[in-house]
């Protein structure tokens, strides 16, 4: 097994580097941290080119890792190369998937427009697949999905759940070709609960401050907004999305 042990090692230098969108895109990399995303990347196969093993940990018996490469780092070198505070002592290194071909003619769709905050991106992943969802696209100006917070916010769901970069109009313009009612989220809409759930259906949400852009918004068959009860000026875009899925998605 090779053993690094310097902060200054070309490798070290290289990994740091996937903490970046560039990093990740000249490089076809991304960076895994931690015991839970790792065995869910091995679960659904997501190639992995380097396993990262602080020097006193061993590897999981259940982690069917024979056939991959396996570095031992010291932790000081762990600490450099993570993004959290207290890593566990267990990295990958894993090779950027294709942009998905996610086929729109049919399902259950989340649209992001424009969500930069990595937590409520992540957090809207995991809810699209809890849910039940066939995919989210992810429109110009959000967050990149392989951020490393985004990562651990999705808890592995980015594993189970096709994700797609893709122009939101094109998507919408798809979905109107094969007869997807597409709900937009806005104030100026109708109240949720007066449609009815949906055998298909795609669902766009926008970012917190600025909402959904316009130009999506009269493109949409229904706008829907989530009433306010209380004083709170308005919910968290993580929330709202949580609540509006499950309503549209109910069977």
């Amino acid at each position: 097994m090779e053993i690094i042990e310097s902060v200054q090692n070309p490798k070290v230098k290289a990994w740091k580097k996937l903490h970046t969108r560039k990093g990740r895109e000249k490089s076809g990399l991304f960076i895994l941290e931690g015991i839970h995303l790792i065995e869910e990347a091995l679960k659904a196969n997501v190639p992995i080119k380097d396993l990262l093993i602080a020097e006193d940990r061993e590897i999981p018996a259940e982690w069917k890792v024979l056939n991959l490469k396996q570095i031992q780092v010291t932790e000081k070198v762990m600490r450099e190369i993570c993004e959290t505070e207290t890593p566990q002592g267990y990295t990958a290194i894993c090779e950027l998937p294709p942009n998905e071909n996610l086929p729109l003619e049919e399902g259950k769709f989340l649209f992001i427009d424009g969500v930069q905050d990595p937590g409520n991106v992540g957090g809207m992943i995991r809810t699209a697949d809890a849910a039940g969802l066939t995919g989210v696209v992810l429109g110009e100006g959000t967050v990149d999905p392989f951020n490393g917070k985004v990562l651990r916010a999705t808890q592995g769901s980015l594993f189970h759940l096709p994700v797609q970069k893709m122009n939101l109009e094109e998507a919408t313009q798809i979905c109107q070709e094969h007869k997807i009612p597409i709900f937009g989220t806005s104030l100026q809409g109708s109240t949720y609960t007066a449609i009815e759930p949906q055998e298909h259906f795609a669902l766009i949400v926008g970012n917190e401050g600025s909402g959904v852009q316009e130009s999506l918004l009269n493109m949409c068959d229904q706008n829907l907004y989530i009433p306010i009860h209380g004083e709170a000026e308005s919910l968290n875009v993580g929330v709202a999305t949580g609540i509006l899925l499950y309503h549209l998605s109910q069977n």
